[in-house]
């Protein structure tokens, strides 16, 4: 039910509009004083606002404009006896949402009220859906307490109110595109577009009418205008993934438009101008590319003003847990699963050389082969589990090391290589080595390891 609130110091008003609005199926809440509407406004839930003008004291002026510093979306309706032009001019500059003369139509005040209050509604969930969007992609939900995790975090909260390009470089399967949205929905711009689009998955062409849109005609299935990249995300953010495939003579044309912010369409005359942030990624090391001439230098300066680089999973083991478990309860619908002993284990001595979505995929295959609530070694990939057989060990040690120091040198390189993986959690390095945590303690005491 929404709620109005009336502001009128001639109290016969009050009762009128209240009996007016009632039946309506709103909540009315009156007040006969503008300061004490304004304490309201401040407490209650009020979804909109109806005032008169002229009242001593606080007038309804001064009542409109304290109302939109604290709550400045609510609709606030003006109501006068005394209209002028020159008056509802000022009440509109100042945000009122209309204007209306006393004595007024009660239907036209009805109509207008809905109105506004649909209006309200609608910026309300625009407002959701945008705190929904910046929870789902801010940084937030990166998944990672590993020291370079922590230092891409600190990155995003610090360029993300900038215009800034940002240059994002990383292996595949890292969370690149994923970096580039919680910039976005963390800037200024999260109400407007974030678009992308995969530079090496397109010929020259049209990468060409994708980035920059065409003219109808432009070329042979030309049958449409059709407007770019570019285009779709003025206002907002582009994200150009992939930007290394690029061809040098799109480079070329690259770098105009963000020295400019410019451009025409494929085909067309018409010059273009566009607000747009641009971020971009590539699995390439763009550095080796310039001097190899393969990659525009002054492109790569305009593109590099900030730089974050993405850690493949081998080099931050300590996130492992934190994501297999993120991706357990993305998977599992609301079933509890765990991992056993010997599962963890696996996926801690593995090189994920597809990185993070290469993670995902086994979890989520896992999670479907599963049985008995615990997710085991023979849930997972071939290639986890090999037998201890296909080790050739004896590569590793000298063919005439003694046992017991041999035993102990490996036993705590395990142990100290698990609490690292585990990012010191004694409880965790312990499950991925399969023994207890109070001998886990026994042993860094005997070691001397200290975390």
């Amino acid at each position: 039910m929404d709620t109005i609130l009336i502001v009128d110091d001639e109290k016969n008003y009050l009762v009128v509009l209240e009996a007016l609005l009632g039946p309506e199926g709103y909540e009315i809440m009156t007040s006969d004083k503008a300061q004490e509407a304004l304490r309201l406004i401040q407490e209650a839930d009020v979804d909109l606002v109806l005032t008169d003008m002229k009242m001593p004291g606080m007038t309804g002026m001064e009542l409109l404009e304290e109302t939109k510093k604290i709550k400045p979306e609510v609709p606030v309706i003006m109501m006068t006896a005394y209209g002028t032009i020159e008056m509802a001019v000022e009440a509109m500059k100042k945000h009122a949402y209309d204007y209306i003369t006393k004595p007024f139509q009660n239907e036209e005040l009805k109509l207008t009220i809905r109105k506004a209050l649909e209006n309200y509604r609608l910026v309300k969930e625009n407002r959701r859906l945008s705190e929904a969007l910046s929870e789902r992609h801010g940084y937030r939900n990166i998944v990672g307490k590993s020291k370079a995790m922590l230092k891409i975090y600190d990155l995003i909260a610090k360029v993300a109110h900038s215009k800034a390009t940002v240059l994002i470089t990383g292996p595949s399967g890292t969370g690149k595109e994923l970096i580039a949205k919680a910039i976005h929905y963390e800037s200024p711009r999260k109400d407007r577009a974030f678009v992308s689009v995969n530079c090496g998955a397109l010929a020259e062409t049209l990468l060409e009418s994708e980035l920059f849109g065409h003219e109808k005609g432009a070329f042979t299935g030309a049958i449409a205008m059709k407007k770019g990249r570019f285009e779709l995300a003025d206002g907002g953010t582009l994200f150009l993934d992939e930007i290394g495939d690029m061809s040098p003579a799109l480079q070329v044309k690259l770098l105009r438009v963000l020295q400019e912010m410019e451009f025409e369409r494929v085909g067309g005359t018409k010059t273009i101008k566009v607000d747009v942030r641009v971020l971009s990624a590539s699995n390439r090391n763009l550095k080796e590319d310039v001097a190899a001439g393969a990659f525009r230098e002054d492109l790569f300066y305009r593109l590099n003003v900030i730089h974050i680089e993405v850690p493949p999973l081998r080099e931050r083991m300590e996130d492992v847990r934190l994501l297999v478990t993120h991706f357990v309860e993305k998977y599992a619908d609301g079933k509890k699963i765990e991992l056993t002993p010997q599962a963890w284990a696996a996926l801690y001595a593995y090189p994920w050389p597809g990185n993070v979505r290469e993670l995902e995929n086994v979890i989520e295959r896992a999670v479907v082969l599963h049985s008995g609530g615990m997710i085991d070694l023979k849930d997972l990939p071939a290639e986890f589990t090999k037998s201890k057989e296909d080790l050739d060990i004896e590569r590793f040690i000298p063919p005439d090391a003694p046992l017991q120091s041999t035993l102990e040198e490996i036993e705590e390189k395990l142990i100290r290589r698990a609490l690292k993986q585990s990012g010191n959690v004694q409880s965790h390095a312990a499950e991925q080595l399969g023994i207890t945590k109070s001998l886990i303690q026994h042993k860094m005491k005997k070691y001397n390891i200290s975390v």
